[in-house]
């Protein structure tokens, strides 16, 4: 596979808070653009409550890599389901003297209609956590909560 680049441009705006864009977000059909707004978390000196913090997307990067990387291996091992769904919790410490993203915890709820494909959706979810782009680039740790449901 060739490599891939991702560009990402922000700009300060007010206090503790920039806009976010790319380039190739862009939707050229309504001149529209998908940036969101970031800014220091509220628990941060002059942080901002209610806004996308670099914590937030950090934590949003590691979940959302575990829900596509599930939805192309279930497409792949023609697995069924009704639903995906996915928590997550980034726990932010102090590590010798600096802040770090530590631990992130993923709670993945996949809804089956059969119980014979319950160990299969688990063992496509633990397959997934393992291909993670994103968990394979970063040094916390990351633990895995899944739970499956039957519905009928």
């Amino acid at each position: 596979m060739e490599k891939h680049i991702y560009n990402v441009n922000i700009s300060w705006t007010q206090d503790r808070k920039g806009m976010m864009c790319s380039p190739e977000l862009n939707n050229s059909e309504n001149n529209q653009s998908n940036c969101i707004e970031v800014a220091t978390p509220p628990e941060f000196d002059k942080g901002i409550p209610n806004i996308w913090s670099p914590e937030h997307l950090f934590t949003a990067a590691v979940s959302s890599c575990l829900m596509t990387t599930f939805l192309a291996i279930a497409e792949y091992s023609k697995l069924e389901f009704i639903s995906f769904k996915c928590g997550s919790k980034g726990i932010l410490e102090k590590v010798d003297g600096k802040f770090a993203i530590t631990e992130v915890f993923l709670y993945p709820e996949v809804i089956i209609n059969d119980e014979s494909k319950r160990d299969r959706a688990e063992r496509i979810l633990e397959k997934s956590e393992k291909a993670c782009l994103i968990s394979n680039s970063i040094t916390s740790k990351v633990t895995m909560e899944p739970k499956i449901i039957v519905q009928n």
